[in-house]
């Protein structure tokens, strides 16, 4: 199956309420895939509920390793270690560790070993609405979280193809680095989670120039809208500028935080509130650019 669709919620810094937003969005989507990529902080299984049927070790970088039995004490990897990672006994605290190498390649007796090392682990899963799922966790202090959200779009890929899923809603990181990039390279539709203030609307500008860059459809949705109404209308206004969709508005609602305590979507605890009627409206005008792909 090739023409299966990627859509990729994503927002120029933390906190949008990016993830209270993918998780209603994800209920509403039938025969989809489901993934979190957002690897450094992932927290939309504690509302999709899954069960884990394959944990698989992600591959990070290298580390370094000193055979104390090669060992001669000379000094040399501690002097060319810039992170301190080397104690006076000669044992590398992985946690300090960057992989760098120098200690490795300059070690006059050879007794250094520089093997790859497990960084972290993808799931792939079922959740709670009996569809595929995946999502990763980085172990603490490792990198390489673009290569991680590779893996998770690529076994969201395969898991689409196995099961017939003409979709893949990527909950993606916060912000415009490295995984960010990762996580919208090739989708199709990226809709983006802002706030209607100075900082949330200059985060949009920036996500927003980036994913014109990947050439892929752009919405935009104004959450806590009714904090600011007058610069959420100047992000609507941006937006026809920019020939962006304005998804909507969602205006601050504290049962989306008590849903957030439940570990549930506000269309599960309040269905027929009005929040939850603009998010089903967002979830058509979502399909509704999806079909005209």
């Amino acid at each position: 199956m090739t023409d299966i669709k990627e859509v990729i919620v994503v927002s120029g810094k933390g906190g949008t309420g990016k993830t209270s937003v993918v998780g209603p969005l994800v209920s509403l989507m039938t025969n989809r895939v489901a993934a979190d990529c957002d690897v450094d902080a992932a927290n939309l299984h504690m509302i999709l509920n899954p069960v884990i049927i394959e944990e698989k070790e992600f591959i990070g970088g290298k580390k370094a390793t000193i055979d104390p039995s090669r060992c001669t004490s000379c000094g040399t990897c501690r002097d060319v270690c810039r992170f301190q990672a080397i104690s006076a006994d000669y044992i590398v605290d992985h946690r300090q560790c960057e992989g760098c190498g120098a200690c490795y390649f300059l070690c006059p007796a050879n007794a250094i070993d520089f093997p790859s090392t497990v960084a972290g682990s993808c799931y792939i899963c079922k959740d709670k609405y009996s569809q595929p799922y995946v999502y990763a966790e980085l172990l603490p202090g490792e990198e390489n979280s673009g290569k991680l959200v590779t893996m998770v779009r690529s076994e969201a890929k395969a898991l689409a193809e196995k099961n017939g899923c003409p979709l893949i809603v990527i909950d993606g990181p916060p912000g415009i680095g490295c995984p960010v990039i990762a996580s919208m390279t090739g989708t199709h539709v990226a809709t983006v989670v802002t706030e209607p203030t100075i900082s949330g609307f200059h985060d949009l500008e920036r996500i927003i120039e980036l994913a014109r860059f990947f050439k892929c459809k752009t919405g935009v949705i104004v959450n806590k809208s009714d904090i600011n109404p007058d610069f959420c209308k100047r992000i609507e206004d941006y937006c026809i500028t920019k020939e962006t969709a304005f998804l909507g508005a969602i205006p601050y609602d504290h049962r989306i935080t008590e849903a957030q305590i439940q570990a549930k979507t506000i269309l599960d605890i309040a269905p027929d509130s009005e929040t939850s009627e603009i998010i089903r409206t967002i979830h058509k005008k979502i399909s509704k650019i999806l079909e005209e792909l």
